[in-house]
């Protein structure tokens, strides 16, 4: 098969020919039908990353068809069209058992773990549990967007967050996350306020924020546990920031204010 594949940390990548990947017993080998590119892809190529051994295929996030099934699969067939989380589970540990599967003991991620979908084809482990069929109305393209982006932000908000009708949310950054996060506040009825070092009015507006960098905008003042205005339009932020000691330590408040797959209140 065709694939990307780079030999070295920070070297550039070729498209080369290589081996087909063949199943594991309880795996699935997929057609990429789409595959996305993603930072976390930069940051293995980069070698922060200690699970890629090199040479190296990366990529993770995908959606394919089924040409291949693993001897002890019965839930997948060959010409099933399906996508997979960024983080797959083993379905043995505490973790999967208690259907936390992106903290798995065990996991693995295509692209990292082993090599990913900047291929024709890629392996997927423990498909009985970890392949998600796709709707024949939806595209690969829009599926290979929800395994990582989609579902990081879809447990946070919906599964973790509990996130209600007519309650705020702020999403801190508007990247592929925080856009994801916006629109599935969005769609569950929340107000959504969009916190970004860019000004990106006009682009989150058009994915339902309701207040992008409003001024002034109202937000949860947590230390008094009432609400409070805060300007923090074209840079305020940063600056009000700086006087607490930088970013670093605002960032650290801001997640201890949520304890580990918590609701922060």
């Amino acid at each position: 098969m065709k694939a990307v594949l780079y030999e070295a940390f920070a070297k550039a990548p070729s498209l080369v020919t290589v081996p087909d990947p063949v199943p594991a017993p309880h795996g699935a080998v997929l057609k990429v039908e789409a595959t996305g590119v993603c930072r976390s892809d930069w940051h293995g190529w980069m070698g922060h990353d200690s699970d890629i051994v090199l040479p190296h295929v990366p990529g993770h996030e995908l959606a394919g068809t089924i040409v291949a099934t693993g001897k002890t699969v019965t839930r997948w067939k060959a010409g099933d069209r399906v996508t997979v989380p960024f983080v797959g589970g083993c379905g043995a540990c505490p973790e999967c058992h208690a259907g936390h599967q992106q903290v798995c003991h065990n996991q693995f991620q295509p692209g990292f773990t082993h090599w990913g979908s900047f291929a024709e084809f890629v392996g997927i482990h423990q498909a009985d549990l970890n392949l998600v069929a796709l709707p024949e109305n939806m595209g690969f393209a829009t599926a290979a967007s929800l395994g990582c982006r989609f579902a990081t932000s879809f447990r946070a908000v919906v599964d973790q967050g509990r996130t209600k009708a007519g309650e705020w949310v702020a999403v801190h950054g508007c990247g592929g996350v925080g856009l994801s996060a916006i629109m599935i506040a969005t769609a569950v009825g929340a107000n959504v306020i969009a916190v970004d070092i860019a000004d990106p009015v006009a682009h989150v507006r058009s994915f339902g924020a309701a207040i992008p960098n409003a001024k002034p905008s109202l937000l949860l003042d947590f230390e008094a546990g009432r609400r409070g205005e805060i300007d923090y339009i074209n840079g305020a932020i940063p600056r009000e920031a700086a006087k607490l000691g930088g970013a670093a330590p605002v960032n650290a408040t801001l997640v201890r204010l949520v304890r580990f797959r918590e609701r922060g209140f």
